[in-house]
């Protein structure tokens, strides 16, 4: 498969994702925790705990599964218990990363359409709760993983590689366990966001009308509204995460349907010619590459972020200056 098209397409691909996804959040992760950005407590945690989970989805998925795979395919990663943990600490990310985006988008559809709760709910109290929760919630559900995986291969007596074991295509509670996981995600997730997002767009279209006819009435003409202005970048920063995250899940949301539907296995298509590898491979590659896009997304959206992320780049350039001028 190495030598193959698509084989040198994933080989050039996932190190250029990695190149890019672990520097880009590790730069979020510090510029966000300084809260110099102008975003509220609740905001900037929620944020940073999509970063956190992005940085681990690069470094587990990409990294340890993806490149390593490529590259090192009998390293001890590759042992089955190894093999296992790496599989179970992946789902548990990928679910963490998926609900954070989900308590974020309802953080901010309380914020906007709810101004009664929104003192109580939108606090960093309420975050850190919920991330919290979230990430206890995923790592036990995630466990179960684990128990679903056996080994591929049995060299010189050392288990190698893992794939699903027969029986949790066969077994009702594995069965149930499965569709509960694609339910949860990321197809809940999202139709949650979708649900949320479209509340938010009607609660604000009627605000703004409302908003503008009554400036008008008591100034004579519409003229510039702070708070309009101020609203609109907040949704500009919400509907451009929650827009690149849907399209980029929406093959692999696809492919569990697929898989589920047409009663088939998953990873079980070894040729890649096949087109079920093939859907089932773009819709991982377009998953991992969501893990990288919301860093490009602050610094298209919030000036002060640009700003922040301007002096982090100088800073060490100015340092070597003034260290070669000595």
């Amino acid at each position: 498969m190495h030598g193959s098209p698509k084989g040198l397409v994933f080989a050039i691909y996932y190190p250029m994702l990695a190149a890019v996804g672990v520097p880009a959040n590790l730069a979020v992760i510090m510029i966000l925790s300084r809260g110099r950005c102008g975003l509220s407590r609740c905001i900037t945690y929620y944020l940073v705990s999509m970063a956190v989970t992005d940085l681990l989805l690069i470094i587990i998925a990409v990294i340890l599964n993806r490149i390593a795979g490529i590259y090192f395919p009998f390293s001890f990663l590759s042992i089955t218990p190894v093999c296992s943990l790496r599989n179970v600490l992946l789902y548990a990310s990928l679910d963490s990363s998926v609900w954070f985006m989900v308590a974020f988008t309802f953080d901010r559809f309380m914020a906007i359409c709810c101004q009664k709760l929104k003192l109580k709910y939108c606090t960093k109290k309420t975050a850190v709760r919920v991330i919290g929760i979230v990430s206890l919630i995923s790592g036990v559900k995630n466990t179960f993983w684990y128990f679903a995986l056996e080994p591929l291969n049995m060299i010189d007596n050392i288990p190698w590689f893992c794939s699903l074991k027969l029986i949790f295509y066969t077994s009702p509670a594995w069965a149930a366990f499965d569709w509960i996981h694609c339910i949860l995600t990321p197809s809940l997730p999202c139709i949650l966001i979708l649900l949320l997002n479209a509340l938010t767009i009607s609660h604000i279209l009627a605000a703004n009308r409302g908003r503008r006819r009554l400036r008008s009435h008591s100034n004579g003409e519409a003229q510039s509204d702070p708070e309009m202005e101020k609203r609109r970048k907040s949704i500009v920063l919400l509907f451009a995460i929650s827009g690149s995250f849907i399209l980029l899940y929406l093959l692999y949301f696809i492919t569990i349907l697929y898989v589920r539907i047409s009663n088939l296995t998953y990873f079980s298509v070894s040729d890649d010619s096949e087109s079920t590898f093939i859907l089932e491979e773009n819709g991982y590659m377009l998953q991992l590459l969501s893990c990288c896009i919301n860093p490009f997304i602050y610094a298209g959206t919030q000036s002060k972020f640009r700003e922040e992320l301007k002096n982090g780049v100088k800073y060490p350039l100015c340092l070597f200056v003034k260290l070669v001028r000595t």
